[in-house]
């Protein structure tokens, strides 16, 4: 649909334009106009859908509407909060929709937007807070300290914006998300962008949205129809490097990010590759912002070929030259192998997407195949074929519950015995459907058995072949089981056991026992253990002593 249709005012309309776009994504056809109609919204969208304009589109008119009002109330020396509030998990995350938040808004006359983010000068984010301000870009962290502090007003908050709230609630900022919509008018409205609403999300959604739409134009299932997958297998990690830099040696390569599993190994990557050659940064949490910035920059200036990335760092990338993803790591989630594909084919361009991966990752690997409902097909690049049989990872299971799958036969591969429903008969015996002998041997219907009543067996009452119980060749518990009573079992009473009285069991009194004082023992005569005594002079014998 043409943003024409959407509702969305000149001057925003023409800065659209002007960013070259004409149409409207699906998640932006459904999402501006009930945001414009001030609707609570639950949005799921995919990495690379256009979610950002989705929300910042109706932040500005929102914006714009409220322009007169605010030239009445505004005095000077009086602190003014935000109109629209936007959350983010990450800084690169916040910093991209600050970037689309000035480029869409940039014919709007005077639009103050501001960042929060963790890893920059106080002073600078106090001076863009105490002034007035439009749109706050913030990570919740960093926002919390401003609020405590008293820096931080959100009074006059009318939108409320949570940006990949799956992921902030993943890295434990539920409270403090929770407390800064505490901060905010109750009539303010609310805007959830996640990739699920399921769980602890969910929940969070009831407590803040009022009445919410639901809007959802795509999942973690679908095709990525602009992104091709690849899995390589790898021997061993020395193979898995040969692979890295044949990939990344190809002429089609235009840009790249390898992602790796933890900082140390990005920062290890990246100087492993810029020894042989390659024009590449690390980018991961642990870098100061001021850093990972100039690498953005870098980046998108086309001075770095190869970024070498994490997940965190990478959420909220933006450029659309990247032609490659590698996993040369695999994610500790499934769900973030999703979100670092979405890195590249974007802007409508094609993208690659490569998973080097060793046996170790099979796991790994079955439960994103599981997650996305798709096979990785499995590749391989002449001359670094792999020695080893590749691990086989069975295809995912399809989408639905349990009885909608296909059958899958009994425990010994026989059809006709997995796949049927049971019932009870009055014996409260599993009973398979249909009640028709079953045979042992070829499965289904003639298993040899004969229908329960004839198989020899008697019915389950008193006629089973056995006696009743005070037949059954036992005595009955009584007296006569056999025993005599205690007193005449054949043992005699302790005090006629042959045991002597305690003096006469034959040892002699303590000081008769033939050994001699302790501190002159003769040779061979050691003292008795209670009776030694250390001898008066110091200890010169060690252990032997």
């Amino acid at each position: 649909m043409s943003f024409d249709t959407l509702g969305l005012n000149e001057v925003v309309l023409k800065a659209v334009k002007d960013s070259g776009y004409e149409n409207a994504t699906d998640v932006q056809t459904l999402a501006i106009p009930a945001a414009i109609a001030n609707k609570d919204l639950m949005v799921s969208a995919r990495t690379g859908s256009g979610k950002t304009a989705a929300f910042i589109l109706p932040a500005l008119e929102k914006i714009l509407a409220a322009r007169g009002d605010d030239s009445k109330k505004r005095e000077k020396g009086k602190v003014y909060g935000p109109k629209i509030l936007v959350l983010a998990p990450t800084r690169e995350l916040a910093m991209q929709v600050a970037k689309a938040a000035q480029t869409y808004g940039r014919f709007i006359p005077g639009l103050k937007v501001a960042t929060v983010l963790g890893g920059m000068p106080y002073p600078l984010q106090i001076r863009q807070l105490m002034g007035p301000l439009d749109i706050l870009i913030a990570t919740p962290g960093r926002l919390i300290d401003h609020i405590n502090s008293g820096k931080c007003v959100l009074g006059n908050v009318e939108m409320l914006v949570l940006d990949e709230a799956d992921r902030m609630l993943d890295m434990g900022f539920i409270d403090d998300i929770t407390m800064i919509a505490g901060n905010t008018p109750a009539e303010r409205q609310t805007v959830m962008f996640s990739a699920t609403f399921a769980g602890h999300v969910g929940r969070l959604a009831q407590n803040l949205l009022k009445d919410p739409q639901r809007i959802e134009v795509a999942n973690h299932t679908d095709t990525h129809e602009n992104i091709e997958q690849r899995l390589h297998w790898a021997d061993n990690p020395h193979h898995k490097d040969q692979l890295l830099e044949s990939i990344l040696a190809l002429p089609e390569m235009e840009q790249a990010v390898v992602f790796t599993s933890t900082q140390r190994d990005a920062d290890w990557l990246a100087d492993r590759l810029a020894e042989i050659g390659h024009s590449v940064a690390p980018l991961h949490g642990a870098m100061p912002q001021g850093k990972r910035n100039r690498v953005l920059q870098a980046l998108r200036s086309k001075q770095v070929r190869v970024l070498v990335a994490t997940d965190v760092a990478a959420r909220g990338i933006d450029v659309p030259t990247i032609s490659h993803v590698i996993n040369y790591g695999l994610p500790m989630k499934a769900e973030d192998y999703v979100h670092r594909i979405g890195r590249t084919g974007r802007a409508g361009r094609q993208g690659l997407a490569i998973t080097l991966g060793m046996r170790d990752d099979v796991s790994m690997i079955r439960r994103i195949q599981q997650f996305t409902t798709q096979t990785i097909p499995v590749q391989q690049i002449a001359g670094l074929e792999p020695k080893t049989q590749e691990p086989r990872i069975f295809p995912p299971r399809p989408a639905g519950s349990f009885d909608d799958r296909a059958p899958r036969g009994n425990f010994g591969g026989r059809p006709g015995f997995g796949n049927k429903p049971f019932r009870r008969e009055e014996g409260g015996r599993p009973f398979h459907g249909g009640g028709k002998p079953f045979s042992h041997g070829s499965g289904g219907q003639d298993r040899g058995f004969a229908p329960r009543d004839d198989r020899g067996f008697a019915p389950q009452g008193d006629n089973r072949g056995f006696a009743p119980r005070e037949d059954r060749g036992f005595a009955p518990q009584g007296d006569n089981r056999g025993f005599a009573p205690r007193e005449d079992r054949g043992f005699a009473p302790r005090e006629d056991r042959g045991f002597q009285p305690r003096d006469d069991r034959g040892f002699a009194p303590r000081a008769e026992r033939s050994f001699q004082p302790a501190g002159k023992p003769s040779f061979g005569a050691k003292p008795a253990f209670g009776d030694r005594r250390p001898p008066s002079g110091p200890r010169k014998g060690g252990f032997g002593r």
